[in-house]
């Protein structure tokens, strides 16, 4: 993507760049996938991050208010969902105003993510000393069978890799500034790989402060535990302070900065996903597009995008009065959707004729057809993953609608391509025909 982003420094990204990769007879299906699967995945970005803040401020409250054991506050579900929505409509209220807010958001969004992270990577461990031995961390293995009904070790393997496959996500985003950037063709991939660089040392930074600081393996996943058994995390930070200060003040603190940093990513995402429904919606690919392509006339942001986004987040989580699983459905709809989105400049990039691709200061050269090859298996596995159940039995309450609901969209979208769209849908306009037609 990085060799691509410096070929194509355009601010349509992945939508573009599955266009013109893919040539001019297969770019307008291309790019059709592409961009629906985007659309379907970043939507559902919203709704995991929403699911994630409520889920800490959840905490945040029970801990506040005395824990689960001594008569704290327990959001029950349709509380949580309130708090889920109330989520959802603080970032598409704060993106229909001007830019420039947002822009203030997005650095304080930096330095709280930065710093909040760095300050619970090194305190953590620090406050639950002793900790683990790194024979413990690097070598044990566990399938906790009695909280998700799973004792195959190669399953649990399986299953242990998805929280790195989703968070290794959305570095495309850089692809959006290029544009507005200087020298694009090579910061657009310098940004790509650095956020990949960061983000994995940050998450295994705070993999390895949870899993160090872990006290009683058997208590975090117990429903009668302090928290409950509804956040790990929350538990191990718990138990660190308590066993070291008498007191779960800490845990509150600590999940206070997690919770901003959720609040800031979904605000990010809420933005981008408003953004990727214009584009798609500029070139008529949505069914009332003349709607959500409009531009607010004062503050110039798609407001009726943002809200589309927003409404759509808010019914996938509407199970959450029902389902026990509806974060891993979905994770698994916002990573299938929007990884999934990768897979298509990828394989165009790995087929196509090297002679009809000029490229960048960034080139792979002959590394590119394996370097594709290995990218499209391994998004292949990973949306494949994700689809797969994470409790058994399977019943209904812990049933992941996922594959049910990506599969009943993404069927309906096909349908429409193959019925209509296929005769009228070109692809990415051209900036200068969309301002000759007045849009």
């Amino acid at each position: 993507m990085a060799e691509i982003c410096s070929s194509f420094p355009t601010t349509g990204s992945l939508y573009f760049w599955s266009a013109h990769l893919a040539g001019p007879i297969w770019g307008p299906f291309a790019s059709w996938c592409c961009a629906w699967l985007e659309t379907v995945g970043i939507t559902a970005g919203i709704a995991a991050q929403a699911y994630s803040g409520s889920q800490a401020l959840q905490m945040i409250i029970l801990l506040s208010t005395g824990t689960n054991k001594g008569g704290g506050y327990f959001a029950s579900r349709s509380v949580f969902l309130c708090m889920y929505i109330g989520l959802v409509l603080i970032w598409a209220f704060l993106n229909t105003f001007a830019l420039q807010v947002i822009a203030i958001l997005d650095m304080i969004s930096i330095w709280w993510q930065v710093i909040g992270g760095l300050v619970v990577i090194i305190m953590l461990p620090l406050v639950a000393r002793p900790t683990q031995p790194v024979s413990y961390v690097f070598s044990h293995f566990e399938t906790a069978p009695e909280a998700t009904g799973i004792s195959s070790k190669p399953y649990a393997v399986i299953m242990s890799v998805l929280l790195s496959n989703y968070c290794l996500s959305g570095y495309d985003t850089a692809a959006y500034l290029t544009e507005e950037t200087k020298g694009a063709d090579r910061t657009g991939p310098i940004a790509i790989l650095s956020t990949i660089g960061i983000i994995s040392a940050f998450g295994w930074g705070y993999n390895l402060a949870l899993t160090f600081s872990i006290k009683d393996l058997n208590h975090l996943y117990d429903p009668n535990n302090e928290t409950g058994g509804a956040l790990v995390p929350a538990q191990i930070m718990y138990d660190a302070f308590r066993g070291r200060y008498n007191n779960g003040g800490g845990a509150v603190i600590f999940l206070c900065i997690i919770w901003g940093s959720y609040f800031f990513s979904g605000l990010s995402i809420t933005t981008t996903a408003g953004r990727v429904v214009y584009a798609l919606s500029r070139d008529k690919g949505i069914p009332f597009s003349h709607v959500w392509r409009r531009i607010h006339p004062k503050y110039k942001v798609p407001r009726n995008a943002v809200w589309l986004c927003a409404a759509i987040a808010i019914m996938l989580g509407l199970p959450i009065l029902k389902l026990d699983v509806v974060f891993t459905a979905i994770i698994s709809i916002n990573t299938s959707g929007w990884v999934g989105g990768y897979v298509v400049p990828i394989f165009a990039r790995l087929v196509m004729s090297e002679d009809d691709f000029k490229p960048g200061p960034f080139y792979l050269g002959r590394a590119r057809r394996p370097v594709c090859f290995i990218a499209f298996l391994w998004i292949c596995y990973t949306c494949s993953t994700f689809l797969l159940p994470t409790s058994y039995p399977i019943k209904w309450k812990t049933f992941n609608y996922a594959p049910v609901a990506l599969g009943v969209c993404l069927s309906l979208i096909m349908l429409w391509w193959v019925m209509d769209a296929r005769k009228w849908f070109k692809g990415p306009v051209r900036n200068i025909d969309v301002q000759n037609a007045g849009v």
